[in-house]
């Protein structure tokens, strides 16, 4: 890979981006959470720096899991790490995908999804604890940040609408 004056990864997708409950409650709502899953990352990864131009290794340290993802910059490897958790299911293979996400969020990889708004579905517009959802348009400011979201159950209508409002500042200047 050539050098670049900053490495910087395509903003994520609509189809790219899961959503999940975080939290239910139940009669009053449920949060939701975005987030990506690794083979979106290996993806990524693959088309914007070619397969040949990244790799990644696991190692132990302390008890923990961690993910080293490297990306050759000018011949020479760099490298970005971070450790995992278990998840609830299959425990090594979900703690070796946290761990490689969150190297990757070391890279830049989906970083635009720590901007994300608070996500409440009131009751009314749930069936249960169970309801899936996606997103279905997402929209970014020129920071890279979330500037627009919505959130339907999958299937089914809408559930979440959010804009981000413009500052006093920007909301003056214009």
């Amino acid at each position: 890979m050539e050098k670049k004056d900053k490495l910087e990864f395509p903003l994520l997708t609509e189809s790219q981006i899961e959503v999940r409950i975080a939290t239910y409650k139940e009669g009053k709502g449920a949060s939701l959470l975005l987030y990506k899953d690794a083979r979106c990352d290996a993806n990524i990864l693959d088309s914007v720096l070619g397969p040949e131009n990244w790799q990644c290794r696991f190692y132990e340290c302390k008890g923990n899991l961690f993910c080293s993802v490297g990306i050759r910059i000018n011949g020479e490897w760099i490298w970005k790490d971070d450790c995992g958790a278990e998840s609830n299911l299959e425990k090594q293979k979900g703690e070796a995908s946290d761990s490689f996400k969150r190297a990757c969020f070391k890279w830049g990889l989906g970083r635009e999804l720590y901007t994300a708004p608070f996500i409440w579905v009131p009751a009314d517009k749930l069936g249960d604890k169970f309801d899936r959802f996606e997103v279905e348009k997402i929209a970014y400011n020129d920071k890279r940040q979330i500037a627009g979201l919505s959130i339907k159950k999958v299937g089914g209508n809408r559930v979440f609408v959010w804009k981000k409002e413009e500052s006093n500042a920007k909301k003056q200047a214009g």
